[in-house]
C-alpha cells in the first residue's frame, strides 16, 4: 500500500494515470509526447507506477505499451471507503 501512495503522491505520475484512463494503452514514447520531460524520466515514472501496480505493461513486437491497471485503484478505493465509515 506504501507503494502505491508513493507513486500517487507525483503529479505527473497521477497525470499519466489520467492520460491512460482516457486514451487506454500507449507506450512510453506516446505518454512522452504528452509531457516536457525527458524519455529517461517518464520511463521512471512508469517503473514507479509499475512496480506499486498501477499500470501493467506488455510488450508488442519493439514497443511496451502501458495500461491501467484498474483493480488496484478499486481496491484502494474500496479500502479509503472503509475508513470513512
Amino acid at each position: 500500500m506504501n507503494e502505491i501512495f508513493k507513486a500517487l503522491n507525483d503529479e505527473t505520475r497521477r497525470k499519466i494515470l489520467t492520460l491512460l484512463s482516457e486514451k487506454g494503452s500507449l507506450t512510453a514514447s506516446e505518454i512522452h509526447e504528452e509531457f516536457e520531460m525527458s524519455k529517461p524520466s517518464i520511463s521512471n515514472h512508469l517503473n514507479i507506477l509499475r512496480t506499486a501496480g498501477l499500470v501493467t505493461s506488455e510488450k508488442k513486437g519493439q514497443y511496451i505499451y502501458y495500461t491501467l491497471h484498474t483493480t488496484v485503484l478499486q481496491d484502494l478505493l474500496v479500502w479509503m471507503i472503509k475508513l470513512n465509515k
